[in-house]
């Protein structure tokens, strides 16, 4: 017998409809379970840093090239400097002119001032006693006493001030030529700055200038840093209070698909980003990969508890976290317990016989 197309076109409906009407059910299940915290973050070098010149300056030389290793001290960039070494070999100069034993002459005469003054003081002090005896003894002018007596006291009085010039030529000569060279020394010190030089034994992983180029204070010209990684972690404000050192952490990354590394917080910074809203957290590597790169990017999960053997059920046939639908659509509520991503624990309200349907 022939059925109409209209007849065909029904029952077809009709399957589609009790298809879609069809309700999925579940019953709770014994399974471990794992609460853990999500964040994202990225690989980093241990002491990574930023290499920024000490001043402005124009690149003259590069030392090395990207993923080369270095050593503490080894030199990256060489500024121009021309200018400087000619303020060096000025303050050399300047230091060898003032030098202290370059001006011992001018000390030499000194003294023989002083002694020569110290002579006269000797000689004008004896015809000064002589005068004077004689002036007792009512020989001689009051005239000549008092120009004898003047020419002592005029004695004293220029070995006092030349002793005295002597002692301020030694100081100032040794002020003079210690400053000098302090200065030529700090002039080193400022030619050496214009070697831009490494901080760490590690590699070079990213060059950012190239000879001719301009350093400044503002822009990194390098990123180096250890063959060491660390993880860099952003943490949500509303996580972070779940979050300890010594947490294990499960890390994926988009470099190995396919597999799962291990992690564990070493250190969580107590200063939130107020732009982000987040905390950062560093960790290391407990089972890492054969291969790292700083900056690649990493998804983690921080294992905050865990339970083994514990009535579970999918997390997405809860509904308002504290009801499941019973077969029928009758509401229960339920007292749950720890929660992942597929699953909720059930401390009470249903057990494992009790089936539950899932709310479209």
């Amino acid at each position: 017998m022939l059925r109409s197309p209209f007849f065909m076109l029904f029952v077809l409906y009709f399957l589609i409809v009790s298809c879609t009407n069809t309700t999925q059910t579940t019953t709770p299940e014994v399974k471990n379970i794992t609460e853990s915290v999500y964040a994202s973050g990225f690989i980093k070098s241990k002491n990574q840093y930023k290499v920024y010149g000490i001043g402005s300056g124009i690149v003259k030389k590069v030392f090395v090239t990207e993923g080369m290793r270095v050593k503490k001290g080894d030199p990256i960039f060489q500024m121009d400097d021309e200018n400087l070494k000619i303020a060096t070999k000025n303050a050399q100069l300047t230091s060898i002119a003032n030098d202290y034993k370059t001006n011992t002459a001018k000390l030499t005469d000194a003294k023989k001032a002083v002694e020569l003054a110290n002579r006269k003081l000797l000689n004008d002090s004896l015809q000064y006693q002589r005068q004077k005896n004689l002036w007792n003894n009512k020989i001689g002018s009051r005239v000549e006493f008092e120009q004898k007596e003047l020419a002592y006291e005029n004695s004293k009085i220029e070995l006092h001030r030349l002793s005295t010039n002597y002692e301020d030529l030694k100081r100032q000569l040794k002020l003079v030529s210690e400053q000098s060279k302090n200065n030529l020394e700090i002039a080193k010190l400022k030619e050496d700055d214009y070697i831009i030089r490494s901080q760490v034994d590690g590699v070079v992983y990213k060059l950012n200038k190239e000879e001719g180029e301009l350093i400044n204070m503002q822009e990194p010209s390098a990123i180096i840093g250890t063959d060491m990684f660390l993880i860099e972690l952003s943490i949500d404000e509303l996580d972070i209070v779940k979050v300890k050192k010594g947490q294990t952490i499960i890390i994926r990354m988009d470099s190995y698909s396919s597999e799962v590394f291990e992690a564990q917080i070493i250190a969580i910074n107590p200063m939130m980003n107020s732009r982000t809203r987040s905390f950062q957290a560093d960790a290391i590597f407990t089972k890492s990969p054969k291969t790292l790169f700083p900056n690649l990017t990493v998804e983690a999960n921080i294992i905050i508890n865990t339970k083994q053997a514990v009535l579970t059920i999918p997390r997405n046939y809860l509904i308002n976290d504290s009801f499941v639908a019973l077969k029928g659509g009758k509401l229960q509520k339920i007292e749950t317990g720890l929660m992942d991503y597929d699953l909720v624990e059930i401390k009470s309200g249903i057990d494992k016989n009790t089936v539950i349907e899932l709310q479209q």
